[in-house]
């Protein structure tokens, strides 16, 4: 019955886009792509990611998930983390898990805590 998974909705703050652009497409590289022109009024921003899409919902008063998250695929975790490490982007690695090597990012900007 189910084929997969169409998207995932994570929650920003109100006038975050330009900062969720500059880190999901222009960091990690996943292309933007346009919201229907019917959803465009709430703000956000949509990414594709693989064959997925990561859409983001802005939500004000904006509270940050405390256990919720994405977990995205790469081919690279370790080259990955080397370039967050190295823009001083704050991670933490993740509890072992028996066939996965992962970390979470801590800190988007100022006003994003995951």
């Amino acid at each position: 019955m189910y084929k997969g998974i169409d998207h995932v909705q994570i929650a920003a703050p109100s006038n975050s886009e330009d900062e969720c652009r500059a880190f999901f497409s222009g960091l990690l590289g996943m292309p933007e792509i346009p919201k229907p022109e019917n959803l465009r009024k709430r703000g956000g921003v949509w990414f594709r990611c693989g064959s997925h899409e990561l859409h983001i919902g802005v939500q004000e008063p904006f509270s940050p998930a405390t256990k919720a998250h994405p977990a995205f695929a790469v081919d690279s975790i370790s080259e990955l983390r080397e370039k967050l490490n190295k823009l001083g982007i704050d991670i933490k690695e993740g509890e072992l898990l028996e066939g996965a090597e992962r970390f979470y990012i801590l800190r988007l900007a100022t006003a994003w805590n995951f």
